[in-house]
Parts: structure tokens; C-alpha cells; sequence
């Protein structure tokens, strides 16, 4: 039986670079190389027909450790909950009031990065910030 060595995350999304960059500054992440001998993302773009300009993007973590994210434009928009979501975690260790001061921090910053905070869960030991990316995609805070 082999073992996967990597993977990537898939965003179905409507605005590939934005929401990539969207995630890239959430997660410390940098944008991937453009495809190919290209220099820039919108070199690579400019090569491409009007429809397909802007069509995907993808960002890759600088360390080497967490996935490339991949980000791919749709026609549709989002309607439902997600059935898979990200947990930024930050909180790992942490219970009560220092868990709670820790996410809530890492809250802040994100919505003024455009999130938006939804729901805090918390049972005074244990927590998480629900919260929605810049085109209402669900992940946690955690």
C-alpha cells in the first residue's frame, strides 16, 4: 500500500488571487510560482485567452511544511456550508482565558483582512472563532 506524501487544498472560489492572497497573509503563506519559464503571475495571465485570465492562482507554504493551496474560479457561487473547513490554529495549548485572549487576537487580525467572525464557541475551557474568508468560505479559529 503506498503513503501520500502531499496533497493540496482546493478552494472553488470566484476571484482565484484575491482569495489567495487572502489565505497567504492568514497563514504567513507566498504566493507559488507562476507556471512554466514565466516571471509574474500576470505574465503567465497575458499569455492566456480573455476567458481563462485569472482563472486559477495557487500558494504554497515557505517552510516546505504545510500544503500548496490551490484556488480555481467557478461559475458559481457558494450556498451552502462547507462540508470541509480549515482550522487556523493558533490557540494549541492554551485553555480558558489565555485560549480565549489568544483567538480572539488572532480574530482581529483577520477581520481586518476582510473576515468575518460568526460565532464564538466556548464552554469555559475549551474554544473556537467560527468565521467566514473574503467570500464567505467557513474556517475556524482555534
Amino acid at each position: 500500500m503506498s503513503t501520500v506524501k502531499q496533497f493540496q487544498v482546493t478552494f472553488d472560489c470566484a476571484e482565484p488571487e484575491r482569495v489567495a492572497r487572502f489565505w497567504c497573509e492568514v497563514l504567513g503563506y507566498a504566493p507559488a510560482k507562476p507556471p512554466g519559464e514565466f516571471t509574474s503571475w500576470a505574465e503567465f495571465d497575458s499569455s492566456r485567452p480573455p476567458e481563462e485570465r485569472g482563472a486559477w492562482f495557487a500558494c504554497t507554504d515557505p517552510t516546505g511544511v504545510g500544503p500548496r493551496l490551490f484556488f480555481q474560479r467557478v461559475p458559481e457561487g457558494k450556498v451552502v456550508k462547507n462540508r470541509v473547513h480549515l482550522d487556523v490554529r493558533v490557540g494549541t495549548g492554551l485553555v480558558g482565558e489565555e485560549r480565549l485572549a489568544k483567538l480572539e487576537a488572532e480574530c482581529t487580525r483577520l477581520v481586518a483582512l476582510g473576515a468575518v467572525r460568526v460565532e464564538l464557541l466556548y464552554d469555559g475551557t475549551d474554544s473556537c472563532i467560527v468565521m467566514q474568508d473574503i467570500e464567505g468560505n467557513e474556517f475556524c479559529v482555534d
